[in-house]
């Protein structure tokens, strides 16, 4: 099934800030470890959603200008801060996902990253803008 440019933007914002809400609700409730629970295991999958999203968004972004007619030349330093942004929160996911454990704090450390953060205000903004 082929999508466009849009769609496939669309599919990854969803993915990262749905896997965000989940995240927030994971931190707040004080686990020690993500092992032998439904929650647990729905961490993990959250945060490979998030990962796969992640991987290429940079370019996604560019292919959504490039479809709209926007002259990408026009943003492209806000363009290349997203895909910057987007490498540094991919990285802490899967610094994440390498544990063993993966506790309520780890995940909140996640969320209250600075990279994490600056890349769903990007979605924001881009969502709005593209």
């Amino acid at each position: 099934m082929s999508t466009t440019p849009r769609e496939d933007l669309q599919q990854r914002i969803d993915a990262i800030e749905s896997g965000y809400e989940f995240l927030l609700a994971y931190a707040a409730q004080g686990r020690e470890s993500d092992q032998g629970s439904p929650e647990g295991q729905n961490v993990r999958q959250f945060l490979q959603g998030m990962e796969q999203a992640l991987d290429g968004l940079g370019d996604s972004c560019n292919a959504v200008a490039a479809a709209a007619g926007i002259p990408v030349a026009e943003f492209r330093d806000f363009l290349d801060a997203v895909d910057s942004d987007a490498r540094k929160a991919r990285a802490i996911v899967r610094l994440v996902l390498g544990r063993t454990h993966i506790s309520s704090q780890l995940v909140d450390n996640l969320n209250a990253s600075v990279h994490v953060r600056a890349l769903l205000t990007d979605l924001f903004v881009i969502d709005e803008a593209l």
